[in-house]
């Protein structure tokens, strides 16, 4: 029983470092062919926007705007798949062999 509580403990403290290193992973995603990027990071934070200058123009705001949104989503989903991708990799390194995944 000791020995269940003490694995428990290392999961909590593994899945603790887990989300600090997630914190500084990033992932960058873009869109309209790399006019419009967004960096995330693996805790599902916008760390960075960058916009070309040329499709920065009054006249095509709403352009400008679903691009800006087509790379967050995009940047969010990957981000996503890389915390999910890593939390579940840490909890595989402290469970006994045969059982069942948590995440």
């Amino acid at each position: 029983m000791s020995n269940m509580l003490e694995k428990l403990q290392q999961l909590q403290e593994q899945m603790a470092r887990v989300q600090d290193e997630l914190g500084t992973q990033t992932v960058t995603m873009e869109s309209g062919g790399g006019v419009v990027k967004v960096t995330a990071n693996g805790k599902l934070q916008i760390i960075k926007v960058e916009i070309e200058k040329e499709v920065i123009d009054p006249n095509e705001k709403e352009m400008l705007e679903d691009l800006v949104q087509a790379a967050v989503n995009r940047a969010l989903e990957r981000a996503r798949e890389l915390a999910d991708s890593t939390m579940s990799d840490a909890a595989k390194s402290l469970l006994p062999p045969g059982f069942p995944p948590i995440l």
